[in-house]
């Protein structure tokens, strides 16, 4: 009787991703406490590496923990939400950004996007839309939709409009005309699989574009070319 042939290696199994590192940062402690019980739970995928109650201490607590995501209050008493994403977006390699806020229509909260941040949650967002916010952000998606982009600029549309316009317009006159085309569709709201589908390019081109657009125009984000795509009234 010949001997059985040699079973095949068991493979071993996957490795499970790293966790998504946050830091939290607002001013009131029962505000960080309930955050840290929403997203800090073993299925979340989300590790809390701090919390900061000020803006002063956020380059310090970046420093230390190297968090992939930073959840910032927009309102603090000495470094705002606003100061401090726009020092963090300057760093190199930058932390992703969500603004927390209680306002939805807030002239802050769109000065902080124009800074940098990748969108914004409201505080009473429920736990689940919590995690899933961070975990796009995390995934390089913005957490802001074109309804609510359109809801901020139309908010603050009083002061500054036509310089916004024209200097969205001629950063815009840099590109090309395909990706003046992706970058419309990125202030549409359309994903890469949806961009691609429409212009008939697969995702990777699409993926080379964009990262064309944000080179070109000196953009930290796919919410930066949202907004300008609005400021030019392209999506009109």
């Amino acid at each position: 009787m010949s001997p059985s042939p040699p079973q095949p290696p068991t493979p071993a199994p996957a490795a499970a991703p790293a966790p998504i590192r946050l830091l939290i940062v607002d001013d009131d402690p029962l505000v960080r406490a309930g955050l840290r019980l929403m997203l800090g739970g073993a299925s979340s995928g989300i590790e809390i590496v701090a919390e900061a109650s000020d803006g002063t201490e956020v380059d310090a607590l970046v420093d230390r923990h190297t968090p992939d995501v930073v959840l910032m209050d927009i309102r603090m008493p000495t470094v705002d939400g606003l100061a401090a994403t726009e020092q963090l977006r300057r760093r190199e390699p930058a932390p992703e950004v969500v603004i927390l806020t209680t306002f939805n229509a807030d002239e802050h909260v769109l000065r902080a996007l124009r800074a940098g941040a990748a969108g914004f949650v409201l505080k009473d967002t429920p736990p689940a839309q919590l995690v899933a916010a961070v975990r796009r952000v995390a995934a390089g998606e913005p957490v802001l939709s074109p309804a609510v982009t359109q809801q901020l600029i139309e908010h603050v549309a009083g002061s500054g409009r036509d310089g916004r316009r024209e200097r969205a317009r001629g950063l815009l006159d840099r590109l090309n005309d395909r990706e003046r085309e992706v970058a419309v569709a990125v202030g549409q709201g359309k994903s890469n699989a949806e961009i691609s589908a429409g212009l008939f390019m697969s995702v990777a081109t699409v993926k080379t574009h964009v990262s064309r657009i944000l080179t070109k125009l000196d953009l930290n984000n796919r919410v930066q070319i949202a907004l300008l795509a609005h400021d030019a009234g392209l999506l009109e």
